[in-house]
């Protein structure tokens, strides 16, 4: 266990700071499997931009990389385009 007082604070906030990650990254985990599963190319299209806006806000505050939004992205793209 820490010894110092900031690094006790350090360990309350890191907790704190997981919890809410681990809501966010699983709430886009569910956006994304949830429009992969669509078969209606109207309702994914409908859809994709609040995905879209999603993925950039985690990879912009670091909860995932940018590259993985970037991928994520554009693979639901492809998904939709595939759609008939």
């Amino acid at each position: 266990m820490a010894n110092h007082k900031s690094s006790l604070k350090r360990i309350r906030q890191t907790k704190v700071k997981n919890v809410h990650n681990k809501y966010y990254a699983k709430t886009m985990r569910n956006a994304v499997r949830k429009l992969r599963a669509m078969t209606d190319k109207d309702e994914a299209v409908k859809l994709y931009p609040s995905v879209q806006k999603m993925l950039d806000k985690l990879a912009k505050r670091n909860i995932i990389h940018k590259n993985k939004a970037s991928n994520l992205k554009s693979s639901l793209a492809l998904h939709i385009n595939k759609l008939g």
